[in-house]
């Protein structure tokens, strides 16, 4: 069972680990420009700090139910790649948005893509086994080789 899910988990606990680099980032820009909780407002430098780390927050969850769905029911590799390549596009948008507000665009629109990508994956392996498991019905053997 763990070699079928030990790529799911190791870009799980990077992705953790990426997190809490994101909110050391904050606590750092807190430090640096005089922002004490529960305050969210401060220099421009500062609030695109906060923005990037709370959007990169409200994507995580939704991130992990669509790896660990594509991993277990369409293929853990690919869903590891996937989610690799997420988590890179995620750390560029956070350098890029800490920079200028203008620099997050690509990144972001590049993870959205990543996204997609694992919910049609995802969607696919679920079809796949309510077809085989309920109707019997393998639609791997009717295409063609």
């Amino acid at each position: 069972m763990l070699d079928q899910i030990h790529l799911l988990a190791a870009v799980t606990v990077l992705g953790v680990l990426e997190q809490a680099y994101f909110f050391l980032q904050v606590i750092y820009a807190r430090r640096m420009f005089g922002i004490s909780p529960p305050k969210t407002s401060g220099p421009p430098e500062f609030e695109r700090i906060f923005r990037a780390q709370v959007n990169c927050s409200e994507y995580f969850p939704i991130f992990l139910a669509l790896l660990w769905q594509a991993g277990l029911f369409f293929h853990q590799g690919l869903a590891a790649a996937l989610g690799l390549l997420y988590l890179y596009a995620r750390y560029c948008y956070f350098m890029g948005y800490r920079a200028s507000s203008s620099e997050r665009l690509a990144p972001i629109y590049f993870s959205t893509g990543v996204l997609w990508i694992l919910v049609a994956v995802s969607a696919l392996g679920i079809l796949h086994f309510f077809l085989s498991h309920y109707m019997g019905l393998n639609i791997l053997q009717l295409l063609p080789a």
